[in-house]
């Protein structure tokens, strides 16, 4: 990526809203027109950039970078044009196959570093730095031919499962800007949900793709451990983020997920549409075959037991569990053998015992050690201030207990899945809270109460198993209800492929 000067932009209302919606067509149909010279770079970039202006009251972005991704536009407009010139009918599909997100803008979390754009992690307890290079995986993305306009909203470190922090106004759901689009994704969600970006990649700790996908009706798939290149190779348990999609469909949350797994992109064959000519990668290629064809009989377990029970009340509302019923009706409808867990595990506990207490030994054992002064200490949202006082307190003993424990659990992950193929979950136990509320509380009592909008997510990441987050339900005001599928290491491709299946299926209104 080259190198440029840091810009800051200032958000200011637009009120002209007639290019500002990428909800009007697919991802894959953008990424078509661009290819097919039907509509050039430069305009989706606008697109984009018009559209997180005029919403800019969502708080989706952290910083926004207008003339670089401009300009990068307009060099990508410069490259088709002469690919086409030279290569005629054929320049399509060689630039579909080595550069499949050509055109399509995007933008990385501030927890990633991004050339010349700022890195604030969502903190004002530690200065940001402009990084000089991209990560990996933002590098990967870029390279793929996808235009950065900016970063997306985090809260501080990532940490909560919603998006507020104290360097600018909080993330918003567009499905009700009263509430929290979750997180730590939540700018991300935001801004896919609202039109604004086609897809954005994020990263998922302990459901931080997932959960905000589900709060703003979203396909949110977090790969497996050490799935994707550019992530944490380390088979431990410690080793609890990967890097994921989020995108309107499953079709569209494959195509970035071929890109992020670096998989090669070759002709497609049999698709009866504009799209068909170009290249797709193997997650792409399996959803459409099983939207064309099917997929075959799967077996599918059902569990509403949550791994925070019994020491956590986990209360469903209403519409998780109707959220459920209608994921059980659009795969058995696809074809799908689907059983409750309890079929074949009796009386036992599904999770084992006492991972409430060790998750959260897990999730902040890292901060036991982190160099904050007092100062920085003082500055740190309360949530994280207790997390590192209670980290800090606890016997490193205990901790040590508590690691091993998950990781004995997590060796034998696919365990879990028993006779099923795929094991099926609510996704949130209850409705997005208003923008505040978890903040407005006591830290122990805000992260207990996380826990309980969020019963099912964490679990995974201690797993390593990959899991996705599926829309199939849509409530009477309006929002949107998902389940989750959580498959054996290396099944990505086949729960995107059941996600489409799903969503064709479910009727969300």
């Amino acid at each position: 990526m080259q190198q440029r000067q840091f810009r800051r932009c200032r958000l200011s209302p637009i009120t002209d809203l007639s290019l500002a919606d990428f909800r009007a067509a697919a991802a894959v149909d953008w990424r078509a027109a661009v290819l097919h010279g039907e509509v050039s770079c430069v305009e989706l970039t606008s697109t984009a950039l018009t559209a997180a202006a005029t919403l800019h009251r969502l708080g989706a972005f952290a910083e926004l970078d207008p003339e670089f991704a401009l300009a990068r536009a307009e060099q990508q407009d410069a490259t088709v044009a002469a690919l086409r010139r030279r290569g005629g009918s054929s320049a399509a599909q060689d630039l579909a196959a080595r550069a499949p997100l050509t055109g399509l803008p995007t933008a990385f979390k501030d927890l990633v570093p991004v050339a010349g754009l700022p890195l604030r992690l969502g903190t004002r307890a530690v200065p940001e730095n402009v990084p000089a290079a991209d990560h990996r995986l933002a590098g990967r993305t870029h390279r793929a031919g996808a235009i950065s306009i900016g970063k997306t909203q985090v809260p501080e470190f990532g940490l909560p499962c919603y998006t507020e922090n104290q360097l600018a106004e909080p993330a918003r759901n567009p499905l009700d800007p009263s509430r929290t689009p979750g997180g730590s994704t939540g700018g991300g969600a935001a801004a896919v949900a609202a039109g604004i970006l086609p897809f954005a990649p994020g990263n998922d700790g302990g459901g931080s793709v997932r959960i905000p996908a589900a709060a703003c009706g979203l396909v949110g798939l977090k790969p497996g451990r050490g799935r994707l290149p550019d992530d944490g190779p380390s088979a431990s348990v410690r080793n609890l983020v990967t890097s994921g999609p989020l995108a309107s469909s499953a079709e569209d949350a494959a195509l970035l997920f071929d890109v992020m797994a670096g998989h090669r992109f070759t002709p497609a064959r049999g698709r009866p549409r504009s799209a068909a000519q170009l290249a797709e990668g193997p997650a792409m290629r399996r959803v459409r075959q099983a939207l064309q064809d099917g997929l075959g009989t799967l077996s599918i377990g059902v569990t509403t037991e949550s791994p925070f029970s019994p020491d956590l009340d986990i209360v469903l509302a209403e519409d998780a569990v109707l959220a459920l019923e209608a994921g059980i009706s659009a795969l058995a409808a696809a074809g799908h053998v689907v059983q409750g867990t309890d079929h074949c595990t009796g009386a036992d506990p599904f999770w084992p015992r006492g991972y409430h207490h060790n998750f959260r030994a897990l999730w902040t054992s890292g901060l036991a050690d982190a160099p904050f002064s007092d100062e920085q200490l003082e500055v740190l949202e309360p949530l994280t201030r207790h997390f590192v006082e209670t980290a800090r307190s606890r016997g490193q003993d205990h901790t040590q207990a508590a690691v091993g424990a998950l990781q004995e659990f997590a060796d034998s992950a696919e365990e879990i899945l028993g006779p099923w193929d795929v094991l099926m979950t609510p996704m949130l136990a209850s409705v997005p809270p208003p923008v505040g509320w978890f903040a407005g509380l006591e830290p122990e009592q805000n992260y207990l109460e996380q826990c309980r909008f969020t019963p099912y997510s964490s679990v995974v990441n201690v797993l390593g198993l990959p899991a996705v987050s599926v829309p199939v339900h849509t409530s009477d005001d309006g929002l949107s209800w998902s389940v989750q599928l959580i498959g054996g290491h290396r099944s990505e491709e086949l729960l995107l492929a059941l996600a489409g299946q799903m969503m064709e299926r479910s009727p969300r209104h």
